[in-house]
């Protein structure tokens, strides 16, 4: 079971960045999303992501992101650009509804070898598997943000996920460069976000309660601990579309008076995080 041929579905800021990586390692990639402004903006940000591909990687050259750039195409028409895909990679918003709708539409449409991998950050792939109408072709793959360089890859099953699939899938991340975190049970958050998302919320209730600033809560966080970033530059990072979506799915009243403000102060003014230039703080940042 070898994968060659890969589809992404959903260019934001995750999306673009798997299908930039797996290009880059010479697997021909396919990025697909809903309409041509979201395709004009991925090209866009696959320029963007070649620029930091020379900055950040050593011995990284401008030959071998052409080549990235060249291994990729795009597609509006989810048929064509899943017909010839041995893995099609699910990087849309994290909403249960919308994930398994997108996956009702895939099984329909996709080949019978195709593998079926969720990014989700949150949600566990049993909850999806039976939307995909080929449970035991479907497993979790989760990547760290700036993957390039934060280089893990979360593989989940659920109970009746292939193992001959996970392998392959495991390989596969393990030949676009990343390091293979085999998740052994299912867990909401996999690894790294069980370590993450206690953090995000702590700092989460320290700004809703009006505690302290989300400047001083990141100085706090990297002084204090060594860290590169604080939680809400990690926000900015992720996206506060993403931060909103789960916060607002939870039951706890300090998280969704946190997604009321993301959604009052942030989503609804277009302040979004890096990828538009202005979330909790304004970009570039010297």
């Amino acid at each position: 079971m070898t994968i060659k041929t890969v589809t992404v579905l959903g260019t934001g800021v995750l999306g673009a960045q798997i299908a930039f990586q797996a290009a880059y390692h010479g697997f021909a990639v396919t990025a697909y999303d809903i309409g041509e402004e979201q395709i004009a903006k991925a090209k866009q940000t696959m320029d963007w992501l070649a620029g930091r591909y020379l900055d950040d990687l050593p011995g990284a050259e401008q030959a071998d992101v052409a080549r990235a750039l060249a291994n990729l195409s795009y597609a509006t028409d989810l048929a064509e650009a899943v017909k010839d895909a041995d893995l099609v990679i699910e990087a849309v918003p994290e909403a249960i509804a919308i994930k398994n709708a997108v996956y009702a539409d895939l099984a329909k449409v996709a080949p019978e070898k195709t593998i079926f991998a969720s990014n989700s950050s949150t949600l566990l792939p049993s909850a999806m598997a039976e939307a995909t109408g080929r449970p035991e072709r479907f497993t979790s793959l989760h990547f760290a943000n700036e993957i390039w360089t934060h280089n893990i890859a979360e593989i989940m099953d659920h109970p009746g996920t292939d193992p001959q699939v996970h392998q392959a899938v495991v390989d596969f991340a393990r030949a676009i460069g990343m390091e293979p975190i085999e998740v052994l049970k299912e867990q909401p958050g996999y690894v790294l976000n069980s370590l993450l998302v206690p953090l995000l919320r702590a700092a989460a209730g320290l700004y809703t309660q009006g505690i302290a600033s989300p400047e001083d809560v990141d100085k706090t966080w990297r002084i204090a601990t060594g860290a590169p970033k604080g939680p809400f530059e990690i926000y900015d990072i992720v996206g506060l579309t993403t931060a909103y979506n789960i916060s607002r799915m939870s039951q706890d009243e300090t998280q969704l008076k946190f997604a009321a403000m993301l959604k009052e102060n942030f989503l609804d003014k277009g302040k979004l995080g890096v990828a538009t230039g202005e979330g909790f703080y304004s970009y570039p940042r010297d």
